[in-house]
């Protein structure tokens, strides 16, 4: 790895950052600064927590907490996704989204089991 780049959870999560970003604009005028000014942050943070740890990856600690961060706002995303889908859905749909979150939480928690086993400083 020469680049925080070149790690998937950095693509696909940037990837679905963008999208929700773009789902959240289709929302009601006086949602759109509430749950949808939540959710992009959230889903924003998953992304530059990644590229943060990155940028700290010679100090494992330093590393695996930014990871850490990024997976907790996985999580609040995969909470503010499931507002929109209860509160919104005739808005948005974001069953595919729920899907491809739930799965990058998988991916980042395997990765910190890896950085947590075998990154050397």
């Amino acid at each position: 790895m020469k680049s925080y780049r070149d790690l998937d959870i950095y693509n696909e999560s940037y990837k679905l950052a963008v999208e929700v970003h773009r789902i959240t604009l289709k929302l009601p005028k006086y949602e759109l600064y509430e749950e949808g000014s939540q959710i992009r942050r959230s889903s924003k943070s998953i992304t530059s927590n990644i590229v943060e740890g990155y940028g700290r990856k010679r100090y494992k600690g330093d590393f695996i907490r930014f990871l850490i961060y990024s997976h907790s706002s996985c999580d609040e995303t995969i909470v503010h996704l499931n507002f929109l889908k209860d509160t919104h859905s005739e808005f948005v749909d974001v069953g595919d989204l729920l899907k491809a979150y739930d799965n990058l939480g998988r991916k980042l928690n395997s990765f910190i089991d890896y950085v947590e086993k075998n990154w050397r400083t």
